[in-house]
């Protein structure tokens, strides 16, 4: 009788001198179940000898990530062309739901996450990012006519500066501003909408949101980016990076290899001025 469905992967595999039998068996059926747990790589070649990567972004925030004739689109896919061109790898790219984004990185289902993802404490429990790609600065909007105001929190004493209510612009404001009112609101747009009707002096915000607002709101006309805000990452964190696998200390490499290369020689400012006309790293 021949052997039963499957069977054959019982037949120990002849022993090689110096080696054993067992990493080769493991990756053997690594591949003929097509997964890829952390010790696949390990078993067979290295992870240098990569030829493909699969990225997942979520297509739902522009100028980021978007969807364009259901293809994704954005600053972080033209980003991510150049960084595979570099690695000379082939990459593919896949719309994921937020959720969604970290459970399918650790189920394999892609190999890295470029969806504007903040490098976080909580989310570097479960998986690892590369160097930060973008640390979005922060900015301080005033009315026009108050263009040259100092906006040193000497220049700002007993003005009122709009900030969203309960996030980090809140604190970095009240622990800065000392004495200056800080005045909460629901969403950035409702402190912008009161700094145009005169019901604040300033507002707070991150600036591709507030550069957003002035460039696509009729409101916006009234107001200027006074300032940009020093970048603390007490405050406002480490930035943006790439999500991978905390097993994929290779691929994590290549990534910041091409990223660095990339800043090198223009290219990365090249692709950020299609999207956004300030500095954004």
């Amino acid at each position: 009788m021949g052997p039963q469905r499957g069977s054959s992967f019982l037949i120990a595999p002849k022993r090689y001198a110096g080696t054993g039998w067992l990493p080769l068996f493991g990756f053997a059926v690594c591949m003929v179940l097509n997964i890829a747990p952390p010790g696949c790589l390990a078993a067979g070649s290295s992870q240098a000898a990569r030829r493909t990567v699969k990225i997942a972004s979520e297509g739902a925030r522009p100028p980021y990530n978007y969807l364009e004739n259901n293809k994704l689109a954005g600053f972080e896919i033209d980003l991510a062309q150049d960084l595979c061109a570099r690695m000379k790898v082939s990459c593919t790219f896949m719309t994921q739901n937020w959720d969604g984004l970290i459970p399918g990185l650790l189920a394999h289902q892609y190999d890295a996450i470029m969806a504007a993802m903040e490098i976080s404490d909580e989310a570097r429990q479960k998986i690892a990012f590369s160097k930060p790609y973008i640390r979005m600065p922060s900015a301080l909007v005033t009315v026009k006519e108050h263009a040259s105001l100092d906006t040193s929190p000497a220049g700002l004493v007993g003005k009122t500066i709009g900030v969203e209510s309960g996030g980090t612009h809140q604190a970095y404001a009240e622990d800065v501003y000392k004495q200056s009112e800080i005045r909460p609101y629901a969403s950035l747009d409702e402190a912008i909408l009161d700094l145009a009707e005169g019901r604040v002096d300033l507002v707070i915000g991150d600036k591709d949101a507030v550069a957003s607002f002035l460039k696509t709101r009729k409101e916006g006309e009234c107001c200027i980016i006074a300032a940009d805000v020093p970048r603390d990452p007490a405050y406002f964190g480490d930035g943006i990076g790439i999500g991978l696998r905390k097993e994929d200390q290779t691929l994590k490499a290549m990534f910041e290899k091409a990223l660095d290369s990339s800043m090198a020689d223009g290219t990365f400012t090249k692709i950020r001025a299609k999207y956004f006309d300030f500095k954004i790293n």
